[in-house]
């Protein structure tokens, strides 16, 4: 059996980010993943929208500083509309910031903290790797792998995503909402440039989102109805892109198709308990969020944060996996984490309910919104320092 001080499941962007944040530790880390990231050819249809917080995150474990720039947008403002003419807008100048945050591919930051990962001295790096039997004892995590390799920590943490292995066998719930909805991604080239600015539509048939790329390009997340998702992706690349921009008002032109589209399904998951005795979740592991924020990552590398800067803190003689510290963590991240889903879900509700004089209402208020710059930057301050 080899023994460690602490076993991270899942190599994934909140996983990796986690493991590099205590680099600097006394702790000895295992790190069990099934497969390396590798970097998608062309641009890879999975992004994200990085806060600036997380942006400063990202530069205090050393990754921030090593990402392509070539291959990263900033955003300077965002446009949102109303399905009835309402509308809000951001700017970056307005609130006094350089940007409001940055869009990244998934696969750029992934092989980047793998990178990190393989020269960090205190991690041992388990992949391909697959857990197999889980074991709590009064003083220790017991993994088994499905090779046979035993590992053993004070410490477990659970970073394998929504269908997380580890909360299953640890026995915790996760409360599911299926949306009935999937996420559609793509890129696309673009006829007229963006000024890197982000664009949102709450439309009948759900939320469409364009989010700068570098050069004339963008990736769009389509949050809509199974049926219609369905429909989209098995459109002819010349239809797709038609509609894909007739959906945008032509905001950008034309539209020339980068990537296959790719649709997943959405769902709101909540986990009310996120620690245990020896164990701890983190990322899509501990919440599930709906995509129109694009803020999903921002939480697991917030969970990340917290948690290392939570074990940092400790001393030799303390027990990293005493659920009574374990707690800490939990009260930390458990009011971003309710606020982010009650917002987001309220206003995926909000703009998929239509019962009479609900429509004029609800973009009544973004233009009344729109039109109060306090509040306007308000929100936008809690977005860059909260996210």
């Amino acid at each position: 059996m080899q023994q460690f001080d602490l076993i991270i499941v899942g190599g994934g962007l909140a996983g990796a980010s986690l493991a590099i944040a205590l680099r600097d530790s006394r702790l000895r880390i295992a790190l069990v993943e099934s497969q390396a990231p590798h970097q998608s050819e062309g641009w890879d249809a999975r992004i994200y929208a990085i806060s600036p917080a997380n942006a400063l995150f990202l530069e205090s474990i050393g990754a921030w500083k090593h990402l392509d720039r070539a291959r990263m947008a900033p955003i300077r403002a965002m446009q949102i509309f109303g399905d009835a003419g309402g509308k809000l807008d951001f700017s970056a100048f307005d609130t006094g910031v350089s940007e409001l945050g940055w869009i990244l591919e998934s696969s750029l930051m992934a092989c980047e903290f793998w990178e990190s990962a393989k020269r960090q001295s205190n991690l041992t790096l388990f992949c391909p790797a697959r857990p197999a039997q889980l074991e709590f004892r009064h003083d220790a995590a017991v993994l088994k792998l499905a090779d046979g390799v035993t590992l053993s920590a004070r410490l477990l943490v659970a970073a394998d995503g929504r269908d997380s292995w580890v909360r299953q066998a640890a026995g915790l719930a996760a409360l599911n909402s299926p949306y009935n909805e999937k996420g559609l991604v793509a890129n696309f080239s673009v006829e007229t440039p963006h000024r890197n600015i982000a664009y949102q539509w709450f439309r009948d048939d759900g939320v469409l989102a364009y989010l700068p790329l570098p050069g004339n390009r963008i990736s769009i997340v389509w949050s809509t109805p199974d049926d219609h998702a369905d429909q989209l992706c098995a459109l002819a690349p010349e239809a797709l892109c038609e509609r894909v921009a007739e959906a945008g008002a032509n905001r950008l032109g034309r539209l020339q198709l980068l990537t296959p589209p790719a649709a997943f399904p959405l769902r709101l998951m909540r986990v009310p308990q996120t620690v245990a005795p020896r164990l701890a979740l983190i990322g899509d592991a501990a919440h599930g969020i709906h995509p129109l924020s694009g803020h999903g990552i921002n939480l697991g590398f917030q969970d990340a944060s917290a948690l290392a800067g939570l074990l940092s803190g400790t001393q030799p003689w303390q027990d990293i996996g005493d659920e009574r510290l374990l707690r800490r963590y939990q009260r930390a991240r458990r009011e971003e984490t309710i606020l982010m889903q009650a917002t987001t879900d309220g206003l995926r509700r909000l703009f998929r309910e239509t019962p009479p004089g609900l429509r004029a209402l609800r973009n009544a208020g973004l233009n009344l919104t729109n039109g109060l710059p306090f509040m306007k930057n308000a929100l936008v301050r809690y977005a860059l320092g909260a996210l």
